[in-house]
């Protein structure tokens, strides 16, 4: 009735890749910052909400509805820091900033070399090294250093005598930037089990940044690393290399971004595909049906309370040609039988015959106006009836047959 359902045009592909970003940003965001739960509980309420409304319950909903008036204000109480974080994703998304300058080959195998020399020793050790977002804003303490890494300097850096070896070391390009620096600590137990502070710290940085963390566990003698808010370990020289080149690859400008684009499509795939499907439901549930349209539908002109002592002859015409306006899911959903036009002709008594069209006389369900109506204008022909003493109209008894003609009794009796 209103064309096809679905339209879909080059503006609404746009439009479903835009949001499906921003859904896949806050999807993983939701998985790192742990908030699914809090997010399934207020959506319970908000479908008890609709369904109170559904079902007319209406002190049900007029609570819920002043629930929801503050919705905004309490998840920025419950999400503050969370909603911060990834504001600050999207910021730094947008930008493409390049923080530092790219490790070289000869600064990816310094840090190899320590690492291990630290394993081997059972030292322990937590280095970031950093990406294309900023980390300072998440540093706490910390003593400024700008000094060219080297095997020498990391070894006197992490030294156990070392005041401070305990905190963390960012490196930056092929500078260190800052040591003894304390990081955010991960609430996220899953992963870091029996682990300690370092691991602890080495997670939360990686949950808010995209830098690289390495941790060298002194008590387990492990190498770990914390990258894009997962925590594993790894084992051997080559692994290790390989998780510096794979990162430091991904952060160089030029011929490496089609390889940044390519691992961003192998990582968080089924959070990728769950927000590119939802967006689409969303778009194919709320965006078509939401275009408003106007339709002409050919409905019947019913008379209504005739006045006693007339009976209606004819309704000129007796169709009428209404121009509506609505949704598309309005009129999807409508029924051209619940669309009418009913004239009052009470006034008839009065010697009116024409009557004007107006929106009091067309009866359609809610969400749709009217635009136009044709033939502004209906005539009806009536006539008198007489009246019994009580009012009833008067049915005229049926002609009897004349005398003689046939119709009386036996048909043929004499006369007489």
């Amino acid at each position: 009735m209103a064309g096809s359902w679905i339209e879909v045009r080059l503006v609404d592909v746009l439009d479903v890749a835009l949001v499906s970003i921003f859904l896949y940003l806050v999807i993983v965001w939701m998985r790192q910052a742990r908030a699914g739960l809090p997010l399934v509980g207020i959506a319970i309420l908000g479908g008890v909400y609709l369904a109170a409304r559904q079902l007319d319950l209406h002190l049900t909903a007029w609570i819920f509805q002043g629930f929801f008036a503050i919705f905004v204000i309490i998840l920025v109480v419950i999400f503050q820091r969370e909603l911060r974080q990834l504001f600050e994703r999207i910021a730094v998304f947008g930008m493409l900033r390049r923080n530092g300058t790219e490790a070289s080959a000869d600064v990816q195998a310094c840090l190899v070399r320590s690492v291990l020399e630290f394993q081997r020793q059972g030292i322990g050790a937590l280095i970031v090294v950093c990406g294309r977002e900023s980390v300072e804003r998440h540093l706490e303490g910390g003593v400024a250093l700008d000094g060219r890494l080297s095997d020498a300097l990391l070894a006197s850096l992490f030294d156990p005598h070392s005041v401070g070896h305990d905190g963390a070391l960012v490196v930056s390009g092929d500078r260190i930037v800052m040591f003894s620096a304390q990081l955010p600590l991960s609430s996220d137990f899953s992963q870091i089990g029996s682990r300690g502070t370092r691991h602890s710290a080495a997670l939360g940085l990686a949950e808010r940044t995209d830098a690289l963390c390495i941790v060298v566990s002194e008590e387990r003698g492990t190498i770990s690393i914390a990258r894009d808010g997962a925590l594993r370990e790894i084992a051997g020289h080559e692994a290790l290399e390989s998780e510096l080149r794979d990162f430091v690859a991904l952060g160089r400008p030029g011929v490496s971004r089609r390889q940044r684009w390519l691992r961003g499509l192998r990582q968080h795939w089924v959070e990728r595909i769950a927000a590119v499907v939802l967006t689409a439901g969303l778009w194919a549930a709320f965006v078509p049906g939401s275009q408003v349209l106007e339709e002409e539908l050919t409905v019947p002109i019913r008379v209504e309370n005739v006045p006693a002592g007339f009976a209606l002859d004819r309704t000129d015409p007796t169709e009428a040609r209404i121009e509506l306006s609505g949704t598309r899911r309005d009129f999807f959903l409508l029924d051209p039988r619940s669309v009418e036009v009913r004239i009052d002709a009470s006034a008839i008594g009065m010697g009116r015959r024409s009557f004007e069209l107006d929106r009091e006389d067309i009866e359609m369900p809610a969400g749709f106006s009217l635009v136009a109506v044709r033939p502004s204008r209906v005539r009806l022909s009536v006539r008198a009836v007489p009246l019994a003493p009580d009012g009833a109209p008067l049915v005229p008894e049926p002609a009897r047959p004349a005398a003689g003609s046939g119709g009386g009794n036996g048909g043929g009796a004499p006369r007489g």
